[in-house]
């Protein structure tokens, strides 16, 4: 295979890591961010930002699904990430760099 290719994929993979680990990271603030306001309670301010006739059920639901939805993506993420570093490494050793 040819150089640039390969150090594309190798580019790809790295990138893919740091983003899989800035989701990783959100997650975990999104998280502690929940747990404090579930703890407190919604304010009124939360509340009129979601709009008139909200409750506090309604937006843990949508929370839970946001929540839901974006740890699929990050696990479809994830298995991209582990995919393009296996490729890579695979295209490296068929080049003949160590």
């Amino acid at each position: 295979m040819n150089d640039p290719f390969t150090n594309k994929v190798r580019a790809a993979a790295i990138a893919g890591w740091w983003a899989l680990l800035i989701a990783v990271a959100f997650l975990f603030v999104q998280w502690l961010v929940y747990l404090h306001i579930a703890h407190h309670g919604p304010s009124a301010c939360m509340l009129s930002l979601w709009g008139p006739g909200v409750d506090w059920p309604f937006i843990q639901k949508v929370w839970f699904w946001m929540v839901g939805v974006f740890k699929l993506c990050t696990w479809l993420l994830a298995l991209i990430v582990v995919w393009l570093t296996l490729w890579a490494r695979q295209l490296r050793k068929q080049s003949g760099n160590p």
